[in-house]
């Protein structure tokens, strides 16, 4: 599991797998070919190294932290 961090430092949805998830635990989208897409398939941000860009990499969304063990989420 990795948190998608904002750029003021906060979590605001975490990636398990190929899957993108609110803090809610509900399923919002997923990782596809260096995009993030919604749940039907419509690209919504870029992905470059673990940072996360809007589609024309104008403005930056935030990044994916460290990958953890969610069986040690505290």
């Amino acid at each position: 599991m990795r948190g998608l961090i904002d750029r003021k430092g906060e979590q605001f949805g975490y990636l398990q797998g190929s899957t993108l998830y609110t803090l809610d635990g509900e399923p919002t989208g997923r990782l596809r070919d260096g995009f993030i897409e919604d749940m039907a398939g419509n690209r919504l941000w870029r992905l470059v190294g673990d940072g996360v860009y809007s589609l024309d990499g104008s403005e930056t969304i935030g990044f994916f932290g460290e990958q953890r063990d969610e069986r040690y989420d505290f």
